[in-house]
């Protein structure tokens, strides 16, 4: 019997050949930690005695969920972050001169490769595996773990495959796919399961769009994503490392066999896909945007950004739909670039001054507004349309207040209408 993507990274790092359900000990590639769950991470660290980094460059801080400090408390917790940082001279480590989203900035810096095994303390690490690599988020313990031995224990998981078929229409991305996905398997439809992504639509999608898939494959209780590599990925990384003077390391190519054993196939047909928009509470509550702009629903808040839709092309999109016009008088407006490259280019490319004109209000880049952290609280009885990636009860603020995940296209038009609309009309 073949083996999936994910079984074979697996048995690339253990250096023999394993199936789902094996319990495997390997090496992990790139460890990644933030300004929230590192310091849980560092003393645990110190506690056990360690002194230094098994693979001190294979360790990685992002500050970027409170980053600029919000309060006082945040502040002494990236304090420690830092400490630690300039204490183990870190490589890796970014901070508001260099700063981004963790799982935006990594891939933009070229440290992210396929055929890696990467763990970060946050959920959405799972993004990565767009490029080819197993990415799964894990505790701030199993990171101090993994930070002092250099590697984890894995249970191997038992593979979806899911098989995308047709070209995207207009206003149609990867955030519409994802969204799909977990509509029809819900939020504990993967779980502790890796799911592969195939067919012939991933030729039609970019790089952004195969982010924002594997970013929420979480919200299905999913422990990875991953897409094979193609010549998009490969255009991607030759531009990384054009940019970046390098990879980390090599990449590795790693691609399913024929007869590789999947536990089920979930078959998209995305040719015939509208806009999903999530309803309150969860990103299982999925409504095509012809269902969803029946409820006439007002809108208080629109956010444009995360590590989900906080790319170049979501700024692209947004500009474009938002070119000389105006954000409803009753609507609020956030774009969130995920990292300051992205806001550099955005200005270079004019698509700053076309937000702000249409009366955007651009941050810069953070996790802040996704969870409800600050820059962009929503208050009692407010409606958000957001491009993030989560919409429990009292993420962005109120627990009365309602978020609506969609993509960046639903988005703009809904700031421009002030109420949830279909940006194709």
């Amino acid at each position: 019997m073949g083996q999936t993507i994910t079984e074979k990274i697996f048995s690339q790092h253990a250096k023999r050949d394993v199936k789902a359900g094996e319990i495997v000990r390997v090496d992990i590639d790139m460890i990644i930690g933030n300004d929230i769950t590192t310091p849980i991470s560092i003393k645990a660290f110190e506690e056990s005695g360690a002194e230094t980094l098994a693979r001190p460059d294979n360790f990685c801080i992002v500050m970027d969920h409170y980053i600029p400090a919000k309060d006082i408390a945040s502040a002494n917790q990236a304090k420690i972050s830092r400490e630690f940082a300039y204490k183990h001279n870190l490589k890796n480590y970014f901070d508001e001169k260099d700063m981004g989203i963790e799982h935006a900035l990594l891939p933009e810096k070229g440290l992210v490769i396929p055929g890696d095994v990467i763990i970060g303390a946050d959920s959405h690490t799972c993004t990565h595996g767009a490029l080819g690599a197993f990415a799964t988020g894990m505790g701030s313990t199993d990171l101090a773990f993994g930070m002092i031995t250099g590697g984890n224990w894995f249970k191997v998981p038992e593979t979806i495959k899911v098989e995308l078929s047709g070209k995207p229409a207009e206003h149609i991305y990867g955030k519409d796919i994802i969204l799909e996905l977990i509509r029809l398997i819900g939020v504990d439809g993967a779980l502790y399961k890796a799911i592969e992504f195939t067919g012939d639509t991933i030729e039609y999608l970019s790089m952004a769009d195969r982010f924002s898939i594997c970013n929420m494959v979480i919200e299905a209780g999913a422990k990875n994503g991953i897409i094979a590599v193609d010549d998009v990925t490969k255009e991607y990384l030759k531009e990384r490392a054009e940019i970046n003077g390098g990879l980390r390391d090599e990449p590795i190519y790693h691609y399913a066999d024929d007869d590789a054993s999947y536990i089920k196939t979930i078959k998209i047909d995305v040719a015939n896909l509208s806009p999903v928009i999530a309803y309150p509470f969860l990103p299982s509550n999925g409504k095509s945007m012809e269902e969803a702009v029946e409820d006439d629903l007002k809108i208080d808040q629109v956010m444009i950004g995360s590590c989900t839709n906080g790319r170049i092309e979501d700024l692209r999109i947004a500009s474009k739909i938002m070119e000389g016009k105006k954000v409803a008088k009753h609507t609020r407006m956030i774009v969130t670039p995920a990292t300051q490259k992205i806001l550099l280019q955005a200005q270079e490319e004019g698509l700053l001054k076309i937000l702000i004109q249409a009366g955007a209000v651009v941050s810069n880049p953070t996790c802040g507004a996704c969870l409800g952290g600050y820059m962009g609280i929503l208050g009692d009885n407010e409606r958000c349309v957001a491009t993030t990636n989560r919409n429990f009860v009292g993420r962005m603020g109120s627990r009365t207040s309602e978020i609506y995940l969609a993509n960046s296209a639903v988005a703009a038009a809904s700031a421009i209408a002030g109420k949830l609309v279909d940006p194709r009309v």
